[in-house]
């Protein structure tokens, strides 16, 4: 390898040059800006009378399989297609005669030295030969302005240039001057250097390349040139077709898949390339097997195999934006592609997953445990009895087995929740989706509800309207207020229209009978509300009670009669909240591997070896420290003696042991970070029977006693917590209408606590929406009688508002009164302190 200083011009002249960029590259893909820099950047080098201007490397190797002047271009392609455009256009002016220059014949110079070879046939005339696509819209660029190809990057770039170098900021020749003063570095390659290893190193940044260029690169590279072509041709160019260009994406789905782990967005090219490493797999084979798995994909992206019933599913769920159930799907259409799944079967497999996906946003579940749950899903099926017969009623047992963060909620619930949440203020595309279905579920007739509410022909809207008029007032009765307040929001109160805004406020009358009101509406949705000659309370609970059972058909609890011979271990990973105190572990699965184990500690011990392993700076470090102030230093040291109880980790390495299980799980929550590895990376599996102990058993039955004794008088008095059942954890939440807000009742041993807890899976909504409420401390504090503790909690996604009481001890059923009192008012105080303000920001976001 060499490498030179050497000025641009220098390296590109030459008639018998040719830049060959090679099939592994990627597309051309700078944009105007990157353009607009580049000439502004000329601009400065006239004006400011710089003597040259750095403009980065080239690396190139001359073509085994070309002429000795055939180069290609390993890095630095971008760079050196933007200036042949560049140059281009100011041929083509110069030719045109819209700009004249002074030196004699500089658009032959041009031309000639830097664009074209003249002595070669028509057909291989043009030096730079980009890929694909790419070459025939650079090639069209030297014909007439009819026969460009109007949506390449490099017509775009260079009207860009064509229409800049008209505006004479600098003549054409001070322009061809500033392009003499661009400076290289000039690598040239020997044929016995790595042109991968090369690259890699100068990339290592990966500012320029997405991890698909990356993996493409390393697939293709260190082929000789005929097989680039040939394999680009055959898989490559088809990967990067069917899966819309976004090969990372894509190569992060099929390692899930192959190792059972989601690696992150930043490592799917180093994943990729162990993985092919360890597997030592040919280049044929593994592309053809990443070409299988690609065509499925596309199924997946755009919702075009045979069968309309998996497709329309397909369509809604990329409407929903849930990406993270692919792995599963391309695995359940390479069963059926098998002859393992019948048509009919996969589209109810569809069907289940988009119900079991709709249910758990309605019911506000979660969405953490979904990766998890969709990347060990086919390997659970299969495991129940090792064969892939009876894959359906398989997949359903395994789904409707899963446990509070991943559970399946039942009718009941989902019935209570449609019911009574704000689905006027649902993110959209749930809300839309929600209506589309309502609407065209069932029926051969359907509306184009996705295309009429995305153009704004319909909306949702409110029957009974926002704010009263006195007509409605004197409408809903006396208790309008209530009426107002419990319904405005929920389901049964929302249709779609497409009246105009300015009768949103008019009684329900008039909503009906006016043009494109209920009665003239072609909406299903319409057809029992414009029926109605008042619209009041007694029309909410009839139209709540209809809608609720259409949702039931809709969305349709599965059945299954599928037991296994030898019943499947629930599964929580690190990622999920679940509190894991008093339950038993079997075996835990780290990056995708199992392990058995007998014990917490014993997991503990395991992963942080493993961890360890890895990167033996960082527990190193913690175990060295005597820095109080430094996290974790006190869980980890170089004697055994500084604990009452550890385990080693390596020779002179310990680990404190004697904390409960759930301290151990979030001690890993925070070392996972430090190693970069994502928590969901570990996966525990727990006994059946998993109470530990009776010390466990009996403090479960004293909760579920408590809570018995304190909901009468919790749901009087807070109006809330009205479908709350006595639980065996020490809380319990009362929902309040709005996605991942609830407060909770807190039951200890040491004392109790009620919270505004704020836990969407979105850490900076939570946080956008407590800094809201802590800029009205002032306002919500002057409401209360006892004293607030405002907790933003910056390193959790989580944040907490709470009032605390001590003193009191779950256990001694003489604190209950007490406890119960401070339960009972502290929530309805702080459910009537924080309403107002909860309203007034949902109703804005």
């Amino acid at each position: 390898m060499k490498g030179s200083e050497e000025w641009l011009v220098r390296y590109m002249e030459g008639a018998s040059k040719h830049f060959i960029i090679p099939v592994y590259q990627r597309n051309y893909d700078w944009k105007t800006e990157q353009c607009k820099q580049l000439y502004d950047d000329l601009v400065k080098v006239i004006q400011q009378e710089r003597k040259s201007h750095f403009f980065g490397s080239i690396v190139s190797v001359s073509d085994p399989d070309g002429k000795m002047l055939d180069f290609l271009i390993i890095d630095g392609q971008q760079r050196l297609t933007t200036v042949s455009l560049l140059l281009l256009a100011m041929y083509n002016l110069m030719r045109e005669g819209v700009v004249t220059p002074a030196v004699p014949n500089l658009s032959q110079r041009i031309y000639e030295e830097y664009l074209v070879d003249k002595w070669q046939p028509e057909e291989k005339r043009i030096k730079l030969k980009p890929i694909k696509n790419d070459r025939e819209a650079f090639g069209r660029l030297f014909s007439s302005a009819d026969e460009h190809v109007a949506d390449s990057n490099l017509t775009i770039n260079y009207q860009y240039f064509y229409e800049r170098i008209q505006r004479q900021e600098i003549s054409v020749d001070e322009l061809f001057e500033a392009i003499s003063r661009l400076e290289i570095i000039n690598i040239s390659l020997n044929h016995e250097d790595n042109p991968q290893l090369i690259f890699e190193s100068l990339n290592s940044t990966g500012l320029d390349l997405s991890e698909g260029d990356k993996i493409r690169n390393y697939v293709l590279m260190g082929l000789p040139s005929k097989e680039q072509e040939l394999y680009y041709e055959n898989y490559w160019n088809k990967i990067e077709v069917c899966t819309g260009y976004d090969v990372s994406s894509f190569i992060r789905d099929y390692l899930s898949i192959r190792q059972q782990s989601t690696p992150a967005i930043k490592h799917i090219y180093v994943k990729f390339k162990q993985y092919v490493e360890d597997r030592k797999q040919d280049t044929e084979s593994l592309l053809q097997d990443l070409l299988l798995y690609a065509k499925r994909y596309e199924i997946l992206l755009k919702g075009n195999s045979q069968y309309e019933a998996v497709n329309d599913c397909i369509y809604r769920l990329n409407r929903l934006k849930t990406t993270i159930t692919r792995p599963f799907l391309m695995e359940t259409l390479r069963m059926h592609q098998e002859g393992h799944i019948s048509a009919d079967d996969l589209a109810e497999i569809f069907r289940t997953i988009e119900t079991y996906l709709f249910r758990r946003t309605i019911c506000d579940l979660p969405t953490n445990a979904l990766n998890k749950i969709f990347l060990m899903l086919h390997r659970e099926i299969i495991r129940l009895d090792r064969t892939e017969s009876d894959y359906l009623n398989k997949f359903k047992y395994i789904l409707l087995s899963k446990k509070e963060s991943g559970a399946f909620p039942s009718d009941d619930e989902f019935v209570e929740k449609l019911s009574t949440k704000n689905i006027y203020t649902m993110k959209g595309e749930s809300k839309y989706y929600l209506f589309e279905r309502l609407e065209n579920a069932g029926t051969v007739e359907t509306k184009d509800v996705w295309m009429h509410l995305d153009k704004g022909v319909y909306s949702i809207e409110h029957i009974m309207p926002q704010t009263l008029s006195p007509t409605w007032i004197k409408e809903l009765g006396p208790d309008y207020e209530q009426t107002h307040s419990l319904w405005l929001h929920r389901l049964a109160n929302l249709t779609l229209t497409g009246y105009n805004s300015q009768y949103r406020n008019a009684p329900f009358c008039e909503k009906r009978d006016m043009e494109h009101g209920f009665k003239s509406s072609g909406l299903r949705i319409n057809q029992w509300i414009w029926q109605q000659d008042s619209w009041g309370e007694k029309e909410l609970e009839e139209r709540n009670d209809l809608l609720t059972q259409q949702a039931l058909d809709i969305w349709s609890f599965p059945e299954t009669d599928y037991q296994p011979q030898q019943k499947q271990l629930d599964s929580v990973s690190l990622e999920e909240d679940t509190i894991l105190t008093g339950k038993l572990i079997s075996k835990f699965s780290f990056r995708g591997v199992e392990h058995p184990v007998n014990s917490w500690v014993d997991m503990y011990q395991q992963v942080l070896m493993m961890l360890h392993a890895e990167d033996k700076s960082i527990l190193t470090k913690l175990a060295v420290s005597h820095d109080p102030n430094l996290e974790l230093a006190s869980h980890f040291s170089t004697s055994e003696d500084a604990f009452n109880t550890c385990r080693p980790i390596d020779h002179n390495i310990f680990v404190w042991t004697g904390t409960d299980t759930q301290y151990k799980i979030n001690v890993l929550k925070k070392l996972f970070p430090l190693f970069d590895v994502d928590l969901s990376e570990l996966v525990m599996f727990l006994r059946e029977n998993g109470e530990a102990d009776d010390n466990e058993l009996e403090r479960h039955q004293i909760r579920r006693k408590y809570w018995a004794y304190l909901l009468p008088s919790l749901r009087e008095k807070s109006g809330i917590f009205q479908n709350v059942n006595p639980s065996k954890m020490n809380w319990i939440t009362g929902f309040l209408g709005y996605s991942g807000v609830s407060i909770n009742c807190i039951a200890k041993f040491d004392g109790a606590r009620v919270e505004l807890y704020l836990g969407s899976a979105d850490k900076e909504r939570n946080k956008r929406l407590y800094d809201f409420l802590h800029s009205n401390q002032d306002e919500i504090e002057k409401q209360l009688t006892r004293r607030l503790i405002w907790s933003r909690a910056d390193d959790r996604k989580a944040s907490r508002i709470y009032f605390s009481a001590d003193n009191m001890d779950v256990s001694n059923e003489n604190d209950w009164p007490r406890m119960a009192e401070f339960h009972a008012t502290a929530t309805a105080e702080m459910r009537k302190a924080f309403s107002p303000l909860l309203e007034e920001y949902f109703r804005n976001a």
